[in-house]
């Protein structure tokens, strides 16, 4: 109860107590939704190569202006000799 009564003591230190657990609470949250999103790749010994499967149809920005998905031919040379 120390904690408490500090806070009670010195009124001042309750909007930064506040405002630090807001903020970190927020970093938490989106740390834990950054992890969950489909880009982010935890796991390298099951899936070495994961720019491989990702859909070129499905749009990884947040905004897309005129975007149209072909292969280069001598990317796709030096994918099958290096194979």
């Amino acid at each position: 109860m120390g904690f408490f009564q500090l806070l009670m003591k010195k009124k001042e230190l309750i909007p930064l107590v506040f405002f630090m657990t807001v903020a970190a609470t927020g970093a938490s949250s989106f740390a834990m939704y950054s992890l969950r999103k489909t880009d982010v790749i935890l796991d390298r010994k099951r899936n070495p190569e994961p720019w491989e499967t990702v859909d070129p149809t499905v749009p990884k920005k947040l905004i897309t202006i005129n975007q149209e998905w072909k292969p280069i031919e001598e990317l796709q040379k030096v994918r099958r000799a290096t194979r």
